[in-house]
């Protein structure tokens, strides 16, 4: 039978649950994924979205059919999958039940191989016609074979044997969880440390009764802001719906741009580990660059993506990635994204320096970004080819992922999207008037070639 291809994202399998995402969807792939990620032992994860249950127990009894062992992680956020997928060599392969950020009427898969390990790009492509190409009724395979794991406390081990927590000391914290699965491990962190805490929606339900949990959006950071600012708290911290992302905001309630963040922490990973590569998304400013080159470090730039990212962590050995829209990874943690560690490395800098957040963050302040610019186009290549014919012999061209050229006073970047007909522009000046000008120049120059 035939599964709808606009499900299957280039990182993963989201779309609205029951409609487009049921238990026969999750059967399906549990049936096809054993032979396909060539995995005897795969674990299992979910969140609290209400169609999970149902879901999961659905892809289990296929990855049973389909010849697999099951370890069962239950209710956990997505970098805790991860970890319990990587803690063990035996677990060859994953699938964590969740739509990430997506609101309560959705529902989806994240794919990992051994080591956490990302499955993503046309590969999904693949597993949806592996998928339809499969037959037969569900049916719970006999003699079960389902261990149940739970990796919490060697989680929060690992995270502590990273960050001195003794350090940590004499801070105040606002945290805002969305009601995501952040909530089912920040309890536990936040009593080991001595750090004073004010909670927001700790408590994990899968309706998001209070709002959204999207750091990258507004109206998510809106009560963590007010917080922060009443209870005179020295930092921020929201979390997205599986806890993969956080967004934080400084002692002012003003968001901190994860480019920015990445650039004050990067001398501490460099400290640790001198000379060594780092990644940054290509959307980024041009300080973070700066700032790794003076430390003696190598800056490589990615493509936007989890699943790019990660492949290129582990391809370059580099011991540090980010991505603009919240996502932190480590090679030590092991070549995942874990937001946890992040905020920890944040929280003891603060400690460390002993000056707010907005003051460290000041110096890097340095040029003047547009922000992410979407445009609807039907034709995005023809405009990305136009783009390239007008600019690329003026600048530095780099086609990693659309199209960014560089000059010496600014560049912009424009990138399709994956799964919709939109084009994202972003671009960076030295001054607030060349980033105006430059903005509204290749606004102008899309909307002409869309409308032509």
């Amino acid at each position: 039978m035939p599964f709808p291809a606009r499900v299957f994202k280039a990182y993963d399998i989201r779309g609205l649950s029951p409609a487009e995402i049921d238990e026969n969807f999750a059967y399906r792939l549990g049936c096809v994924f054993p032979e396909y990620a060539k995995a005897r032992i795969v674990v299992v994860g979910r969140d609290t979205r209400q169609t999970s249950p149902a879901i999961a127990a659905a892809l289990v009894d296929g990855l049973l059919t389909g010849g697999a062992k099951i370890v069962e992680v239950g209710l956990v956020s997505t970098p805790l999958f991860y970890f319990g997928v990587a803690k063990d060599h035996a677990h060859e392969a994953g699938i964590m039940v969740t739509a990430s950020h997506n609101p309560a009427s959705y529902n989806g898969f994240k794919l990992v191989r051994a080591g956490a390990g990302p499955i993503g790009g046309q590969e999904m492509q693949t597993i949806r016609r592996l998928m339809e190409e499969s037959s037969g009724t569900r049916t719970r395979a006999s003699g079960r074979q389902i261990a149940v794991l739970d990796v919490k406390e060697d989680y929060l081990k690992t995270l502590f044997s990273l960050v001195e927590k003794e350090k940590i000391q004499g801070l105040r914290l606002g945290v805002d969880a969305g009601n995501g699965m952040a909530g089912v491990i920040l309890p536990q962190l936040f009593e080991r440390l001595s750090v004073e805490v004010f909670p927001l929606y700790l408590e994990p339900d899968g309706t998001f009764p209070h709002h959204e949990a999207n750091p990258l959006k507004e109206e998510t950071l809106k009560e963590l802001k007010t917080l922060v600012r009443n209870q005179q708290a020295h930092l921020g911290a929201a979390y997205d719906g599986d806890a993969d992302r956080v967004g934080l905001v400084d002692e002012t309630g003003t968001s901190v741009p994860a480019d920015l963040l990445a650039t004050l922490l990067v001398s501490d990973l460099l400290r640790q580990h001198p000379g060594s590569t780092v990644l940054f998304d290509l959307r980024s400013s041009r300080v973070y660059q700066e700032e790794v080159e003076r430390l003696g470090g190598r800056a490589v730039m990615s493509r936007v993506g989890h699943s790019f990212i990660k492949s290129q962590l582990k391809e370059s050995g580099a011991v540090f990635a980010f991505e603009l829209a919240g996502h932190y990874y480590f090679k030590n943690f092991p070549g995942v994204e874990c937001p946890d560690l992040f905020l920890l490395m944040v929280l003891a800098r603060l400690a460390a320096a002993g000056r707010s957040l907005s003051e460290l963050i000041a110096p890097f302040k340095k040029y003047f970004h547009s922000g992410e610019i979407n445009f609807e186009v039907a034709d995005k290549e023809r405009i990305i080819e136009e783009l390239e014919r007008q600019y690329g012999s003026q600048g530095k061209l780099i086609k990693i992922d659309g199209l960014r050229v560089d000059f010496d006073e600014w560049w912009f970047s424009v990138r399709p999207s994956n799964t919709e007909p939109l084009l994202r522009l972003n671009l960076e000046a030295a001054s607030r008037e060349l980033m105006e000008e430059k903005r509204a120049e290749l606004s102008e120059l899309i909307e002409i070639k869309r409308l032509s």
